[in-house]
């Protein structure tokens, strides 16, 4: 399962980002992962959540995105949630084709492995298309 949270920048999608990870951490099995840009969620989200900060890593394009999210997922199998707040500011662009090619990824990856995934994308919601419009 894949889900996305788009809106503009002030539209609370950390937010509803946080609520959804604490929600997350009660009630799934297995280990939940929230990916963010900088750790500024550290005292927002419970401690079982293991907070990524993609800065530490030079998570700067998708296919080094991709390639994290992977090599997370063999180094433990017990994942079962990654959450991504603001992919844009991760991999510094803006909403394009390769972001809905990263978001048809992570449906085909959490498909595959039964990762689910929750992100959020700001930017404006009448330019998502009708299938990234599905995962809403």
């Amino acid at each position: 399962m894949v889900k996305v949270i788009m809106g503009l920048k002030g539209s609370g999608k950390t937010k509803q980002l946080v609520d959804l990870v604490k929600a997350a951490a009660e009630a799934e099995p297995g280990n939940v992962v929230c990916i963010e840009r900088k750790p500024q969620l550290t005292y927002d989200l419970p401690y079982t959540v293991r907070l990524v900060a993609a800065s530490d890593y030079r998570l700067t394009n998708y296919d080094a995105l991709k390639g994290f999210v992977c090599g997370m997922h063999a180094g433990n199998y017990d994942i079962t949630h990654i959450f991504i707040d603001n992919l844009f500011k991760i991999v510094d662009r803006t909403y394009d084709a390769e972001a809905e090619d990263f978001v048809n990824w992570c449906v085909a990856f959490s498909e595959k492995e039964g990762v689910n995934f929750t992100m959020t994308l700001s930017a404006d919601v009448a330019l998502a298309s009708d299938k990234i419009k599905a995962l809403f």
